[in-house]
């Protein structure tokens, strides 16, 4: 894939909004019932977690093509972060069958005052059970999302990841695309975010620059969850007399192989 990124690290403001999809293992060898939160926060930080604004207008998950909608299993909660709380979602999840499973959220448009502006990010990550690829390299039909073309759920340290971001199905050319970790691991018994345990890069927020045909690559330096932002990348682009960032974002996971 020659000429498929544009790397950059741009002077972005630190403490990217993401909505985190999360659930403490991706990698399941046994039919689990898991917890499934959804929070909207500042995950690298651990900081500010902001209020999601009301129940989600989706909640589903895909597995071996089929689409299972988990809206009635939601269930409002406080989440909990470097000392102050706001309104998240947890929902207890089945992951039964072998494949891969693809958790998806569209949220409602949350209004972000300092700017003027609603962000609405369509948000998925992935789980796989009993290590059997079923799902993964498939879209889910979201107005923007990114396609990942490596396994989502077992990126390796000093690898990379690559993906292609969509607008409608169709390749979305040089949008940018902030990059987040999970450094302030949530723990779904008490819904709060621990210690951070590492600190903001130099110079701010890592951001990427996809190619005319919405690709690009991230090598990763460390091991947990990484999130993939790409702004505006989808085609509503007005809520309420207000303009709209619509954001296709998606969760890695990654570990050391030793």
């Amino acid at each position: 894939m020659a000429g498929a990124l544009i790397l950059s690290m741009l002077a972005l403001p630190a403490q990217a909004h993401f909505l985190s999809i999360y659930t403490p293992e991706t990698n399941l060898s046994a039919p689990t019932t898991a917890p499934v939160e959804l929070i909207f926060w500042h995950p690298l930080s651990g900081g500010h977690v902001m209020d999601m604004g009301g129940m989600p207008e989706e909640f589903f998950m895909v597995h071996r093509g089929e689409r299972v909608d988990l809206m009635d299993r939601l269930e409002e909660i406080a989440f909990e972060s470097a000392g102050a709380s706001g309104q998240a979602y947890t929902a207890d999840v089945e992951f039964r069958s072998s494949g891969d499973y693809i958790l998806t959220a569209i949220p409602a448009p949350y209004l972000e005052e300092t700017e003027d502006i609603y962000i609405q990010q369509l948000t998925k990550a992935y789980v796989n059970r009993g290590q059997l690829p079923t799902d993964w390299a498939e879209p889910v039909g979201l107005p923007t999302e990114i396609l990942p073309l490596s396994r989502p759920y077992n990126q390796v340290v000093g690898g990379t990841f690559t993906g292609q971001v969509l607008r409608e199905g169709e390749p979305a050319g040089g949008v940018e695309i902030e990059v987040e970790y999970i450094a302030a691991t949530p723990d779904p018994a008490t819904h709060s975010a621990g210690d951070a345990v590492i600190g903001e890069p130099p110079g701010g927020t890592i951001a990427l620059i996809a190619d005319e045909n919405g690709y690009f690559t991230f090598g990763i330096p460390r091991a947990g969850w990484w999130g993939f932002a790409a702004l505006g990348s989808g085609p509503v682009t007005e809520h309420e007399g207000k303009e709209l960032s619509q954001d296709a974002v998606i969760w890695i996971t990654a570990v050391d192989w030793q």
